[in-house]
């Protein structure tokens, strides 16, 4: 049953175990137990639900929204917080009322944008034709723009979070799935009118290129592409959209596990605040040798060479790897940033996850002994 409801054409048929879950739920702990901490109780999710079905009682009747249900103005912040002339306590009821009508209306400007972004996730899987799963999929993200109001929902949260939805029957398990990944990932989505969530990565991604492919990397500056903005979405969302979904976990599967630091997610197991900023990933000053058998083997190696951020994560050498083989192309036929877009945008469903991966270390190692790092 399971393998019929997200194989599709194309894509091929999953490597699963009798029921079909096993290999699927060997990612999941990774992501709740190893890599983020434990699953969380569903009280508080429903407790959450409840709330959004007090400001918009359709939700959880198997619909969502997919057009705009407020207008993208704050009238409705000045009506409910115009009467302050009743005293010094009425002044300060209506400034709480204030910072939560905006809240309010914040959340609800966006769900509309969820609904848009649902229908068009992973069209090819057997597993969204059901309206039903659909429905569940944009009440998961609708919660947790919701409880992670600095953010909200941003574009490509539904590819982070649609594996969660998939693998898991019960809603608030996979909302708790998703809420555990988008803490590793949530400042990736996090942008201003100056900056970009993964601009760090990008800036580590162009030293990269630079240290062990100079003439490619002028070449990309020449272009106009030494930003390196052409790979936004693959840092963005991990790869998801450039792989079938059964790739795309093995992919994170891999990752995460090789990127495990105790250190780090006992962070991310207290730091329950949404508006706090991501933890300093550097913070291992003494690590002796037993600690460091406890780190994955990537992280160990970043640790022992001084690298251990965030900006050097595996991710960052997964997209170099793939920018070296198109190398050839990009050389002879890019002429401009959309002929860049163009070639390197072909790797989608093409990509060979474990060629990747192993070319990804490869390609970090050549880097460290350019920086003189090993």
């Amino acid at each position: 049953m399971f393998q019929k409801l997200i194989s599709s054409p194309g894509h091929g048929k999953l490597l699963v175990l009798e029921d079909g879950k096993l290999h699927f739920l060997k990612m999941v702990i990774w992501i709740l137990q190893v890599c983020l901490g434990g699953f969380k109780e569903g009280e508080q999710y429903e407790a959450w639900k409840a709330e959004c079905q007090n400001m918009v009682p359709s939700m959880g009747n198997g619909k969502f929204i997919m057009a705009p249900i407020i207008m993208d103005d704050d009238q409705m912040i000045k009506d409910l917080t115009t009467n302050t002339d009743s005293g010094d306590d009425d002044g300060a009821t209506s400034s709480i009322d204030s910072v939560l009508a905006k809240k309010v209306t914040q959340w609800k400007l966006g769900l509309h944008q969820i609904g848009l972004d649902v229908i068009r996730t992973d069209r090819a899987l057997v597993f969204y034709e059901s309206e039903a799963n659909q429905a569940k999929l944009w009440n998961v993200l609708a919660v947790y723009a919701w409880v992670d109001h600095s953010i909200g929902y941003v574009q490509g949260m539904n590819d982070i979070c649609s594996p969660m939805v998939i693998l898991m029957e019960n809603e608030a398990d996979a909302f708790w799935c998703f809420e555990r990944a988008m803490r590793r990932l949530r400042e990736n989505f996090r942008s201003s009118a100056t900056s970009l969530g993964v601009q760090s990565q990008l800036s580590t991604l162009a030293g990269i290129i630079r240290a062990i492919d100079p003439k490619l990397h002028e070449h990309l500056e020449e272009l106009d592409g030494g930003q390196y903005l052409f790979a936004l979405r693959m840092l963005m969302v991990l790869f998801r959209r450039e792989l079938s979904v059964v790739d795309a976990l093995y992919l994170w599967e891999v990752m995460w596990a090789m990127e495990y630091n105790p250190n780090i997610s006992s962070l991310y197991e207290v730091s329950r605040s949404r508006s706090d900023v991501a933890p300093n990933e550097n913070v291992v000053s003494k690590t002796d040798t037993k600690q460091l058998k406890q780190y994955g083997k990537y992280e160990r190696k970043l640790i022992k060479t001084g690298h251990g951020d965030q900006k050097s994560a595996l991710v960052v050498f997964l997209v170099a790897s793939v920018i070296e083989a198109k190398k050839k192309r990009l050389l002879k036929e890019a002429r401009g940033p959309d002929d860049v877009v163009k070639i390197v945008g072909e790797i989608t469903a093409s990509l060979d996850a474990k060629r990747a991966l192993r070319d990804a270390l490869k390609i970090q190692e050549k880097y460290l002994r350019k920086t003189k790092q090993l």
